[in-house]
């Protein structure tokens, strides 16, 4: 998979940009404020439909306008696709639309279209940060390559919000309802955790192998942690499994007035060595296994689909010492496409990568001196 153009229309400090991505790689190197970081932020949502900085998606439309539109072309084995997002002020809030090839869709018809793998500072925090953070890490890579995973998702979480309703409501919900949502969350429930299951178990393969690039002698493994234990990933122990767990903590629900058990408290455990990677990873550590997890993320991906993801850095090698950053990429130097900002040209690239300076919103050819 290719991003042929890509056009940018009142998005961050962008008030209009037009792109001819080259394939492999492709380097964005100027000072900080200028726009680097907002390019692979409208590529991304391009992609996901989602901005990997922040959840006030007003605050990408550019101060004084409206409306902020973002339009590509994605080559695939298959033909190209045209693809257009945009956000528009809404009230108090904004409105997205999404188009493929022209016609309207829905989220669910967006997303994976163009499929993203990003690796910004903030997914540093995925090593010794909260679960939702690894959750939503599992969620964004499983809803790109199935979109079965993603309605599935979506089911679980309009139950869950439901259920959640009818607790706070009242201190004596009705339990006809309340078995109805735990019904629906058991269901959707079951598909999210055979889907995450298969995904870790894929993902902790391929980030060990990565990790052992990256620092030898040490042991990366990548666990499923669910909220709900299951004897076997096999769909009937874990709906029994969850139906059985919905039932002893019932009670405790109606205390907290809130579900406790579910996929929606899932975690993804990190160990070095055996040892719990938040706990005794140093900071260097913590880092090396971000950057295996992103690389496995790219694999798994790839392995699912014919057609590769986009690879999105922002700014992340300066957060890799020089050994590290070497081994990244010499290891991405063959992805079909990938996309790299940084304040400096960085050292070891390959040959071919081409190289462009962002000054002011404005992208111009960089010459070598």
């Amino acid at each position: 998979m290719l991003l042929a153009r890509l056009t940018l229309t009142d998005f961050r400090n962008y008030t209009e940009l037009e792109l001819a991505p080259s394939p492999g790689l492709n380097v964005f190197v100027g000072s900080n404020a200028q726009g680097k970081s907002n390019l692979l932020e409208g590529i991304a949502m391009l992609g996901t439909g989602k901005s990997f900085r922040t959840s006030r998606e007003s605050d990408a439309i550019r101060v004084g306008c409206e409306r902020a539109a973002l339009h590509g072309e994605a080559v695939l084995r298959a033909g190209s696709v045209e693809l257009a997002c945009a956000i528009e002020r809404s009230g108090r809030g904004t409105h997205k639309t999404y188009t493929v090839n022209g016609s309207n869709v829905r989220y669910a018809g967006y997303i994976g279209r163009m499929r993203v793998v990003t690796f910004v500072p903030a997914d540093l925090s995925l090593a010794a940060g909260t679960p939702a953070a690894r959750r939503a890490f599992v969620n964004i890579g499983l809803s790109q390559s199935e979109p079965r995973y993603y309605h599935a998702l979506a089911r679980y979480r309009n139950a869950v919000q439901q259920k959640n309703a009818l607790l706070r409501g009242t201190i004596d919900p009705d339990s006809e309802l309340l078995e109805t949502y735990n019904r629906s969350m058991v269901e959707s429930g079951t598909e999210i955790v055979l889907a995450r299951a298969e995904f870790i178990s894929v993902l902790g393969r391929e980030a060990a192998h990565a990790h052992a690039l990256f620092a030898a002698g040490e042991q990366f493994d990548v666990v499923y942690e669910p909220s709900v234990p299951f004897e076997a990933p096999q769909r009937e122990a874990i709906a029994q499994a969850f139906e059985t767990r919905l039932r002893h903590c019932a009670e405790a629900e109606r205390l907290r007035n809130s579900s406790i058990a579910g996929p929606h408290r899932d975690d993804v455990g990190l160990l070095l060595d055996g040892r719990s990677l938040a706990a005794y990873g140093s900071p260097g550590q913590q880092r090396t296994a971000v950057l295996a997890l992103k690389v496995a993320e790219y694999a798994v991906m790839r392995q699912r689909s014919d057609e590769a993801p986009l690879l999105l850095l922002d700014d992340v090698l300066s957060e890799l010492d020089e050994d590290r950053a070497a081994s990244f990429l010499c290891e991405i130097g063959e992805y079909e496409q990938a996309f790299i900002t940084a304040t400096h040209v960085p050292g070891g690239l390959p040959a071919a990568a081409q190289i462009a300076r962002i000054a002011d919103a404005r992208v111009e050819t960089y010459a070598l001196c």
